[in-house]
């Protein structure tokens, strides 16, 4: 069975949609797109059918590249209101019988059971340790024996209104949920590491609308903060200075400054117009260090708010989100951090920004999740992954010099 996935980013700026296949173990991008998003606010759907209508275009770029629809998702879901509880469950088992992924489903739901009140809904539960017949700390108790299994997990809910809207967003577009996770969960499985699965760390998304904080202790998510300001702060600062438009003002920002002054040319300078109609030449040092000010009073209020969610000893800080594709923008974090904080890398072939760490990641912590429960699914069933590969060998054309292509050929 071919192993492929789609997920769906819904943020205020843009909806991320990706295809991905896992082959032993390693994600290939078979289609990715980022259309402007309408009728998201701070993460929540505000209005529905203007989301319908950037979602629909998102999933018809997608099929058009990958030449068959896409049924099934992975989704975000707003994470402003969760709720993290520490949750235990114990199931009798057949001594006789290895334990599986139907006894470790059962007790997860044994866990569940009682720990969600009637106005929220589940997100997450993550196990933080299995234990057969008293021995603790078993990470993965498939292939063991016992006579009683138990498990201590973290569960995450969130109200149940937001995560309806969300659910009816994609049905509405004609995809079935197949599961949601929150993004900064995403953003985590797509920084993930063995170090970063042992150690308290933090990961920060820098979004359009949002700063979220989250704390991870071995892989899993503890504590969240999302505050409602974000990169789109750097855009109305522009726009207030030179009087520009929002579309002028977002094209300076990603495509003339530099993030770090140290790096910028005092020589370069750009004309514009601007709301007056008129001419106006703007230097590229001097627009840099508006944009550096700004991210540095981002990164600041990011840092405080590590220190009110935790005193524990932080081992890393991980830094994502489209403004940190930014120039330069790793020497600021240093500046305001220090070396334990980095930027997101992503050197995935097709969604390399950080844009898409969290619709990337979100894949990544589906498989880890089937994995974990010893299961197997596709989003694809077999005929529409071969259509797909081989709809996609005829874009692609014959040449056979094409990067993408010789990655096609490892699917088949």
């Amino acid at each position: 069975m071919k192993k492929i996935y789609t997920s769906v980013d819904l943020g205020s700026y843009g909806i991320k949609m990706i295809v991905s296949e896992c082959v032993n173990g390693t994600f290939h991008v078979l289609a990715a797109t980022n259309v402007r998003s309408k009728g998201i606010k701070n993460g929540r759907i505000d209005d529905l059918e203007s989301v319908v209508l950037s979602l629909e275009k998102a999933k018809k770029n997608i099929e058009g590249m990958i030449g068959v629809s896409v049924d099934q998702a992975i989704v975000s879901v707003p994470s402003d209101e969760i709720d993290f509880n520490i949750v235990s469950g114990k199931i009798n088992l057949n001594p006789n019988l290895i334990i599986d992924s139907e006894e470790i489903s059962k007790v997860l739901h044994e866990a569940i059971l009682g720990n969600v009140v009637s106005d929220r809904e589940l997100v997450t539960i993550i196990p933080i340790s299995f234990h057969i017949d008293g021995k603790e700390g078993i990470k993965d108790p498939k292939g063991l024996m016992g006579k009683e299994l138990s498990v201590k997990a973290v569960i995450t809910t969130i109200p149940k209104a937001p995560l309806k809207q969300v659910l009816n967003l994609l049905r509405t577009c004609g995809i079935m949920p197949a599961d949601v996770c929150f993004k900064a969960v995403g953003d985590y499985f797509e920084a993930r590491s063995p170090e970063t699965d042992n150690e308290v760390g933090v990961i920060l998304n820098l979004g359009y609308d949002n700063l979220e904080v989250s704390i991870f202790n071995k892989g899993i998510m503890i504590k969240n903060e999302k505050l409602n300001i974000g990169s789109k702060e750097i855009d109305l600062e522009i726009m207030k200075r030179y009087l520009l438009k929002k579309g002028t003002a977002r094209s300076l920002k990603e495509n003339f400054s530099i993030s770090n002054t140290r790096y910028a040319d005092a020589s370069d300078y750009i004309e514009v117009i601007n709301k007056n109609q008129e001419k106006i030449t703007i230097g590229q040092l001097e627009i840099s260090e508006l944009v550096e000010s700004k991210i540095v009073q981002l990164l600041k209020l990011a840092k405080k708010q590590i220190n009110l969610l935790t005193n524990r000893e932080i081992s890393y800080i991980i830094i994502t989100g489209g403004i940190s594709e930014l120039a330069g923008f790793q020497y600021v974090v240093e500046n305001v951090f220090d070396r334990r904080a980095s930027t997101l890398d992503i050197r995935t072939m097709g969604v390399r920004n950080n844009m898409y760490s969290s619709a990337f990641g979100m894949i990544k912590y589906f498989y880890y999740k089937l994995e974990s429960r010893g299961k197997t699914y596709s989003m694809f069933n077999e005929s529409q992954a071969e259509n797909l590969v081989s709809t996609n060998r005829k874009m692609l054309g014959a040449t056979g010099d094409n990067i993408i292509q010789k990655v096609f050929g490892y699917f088949s």
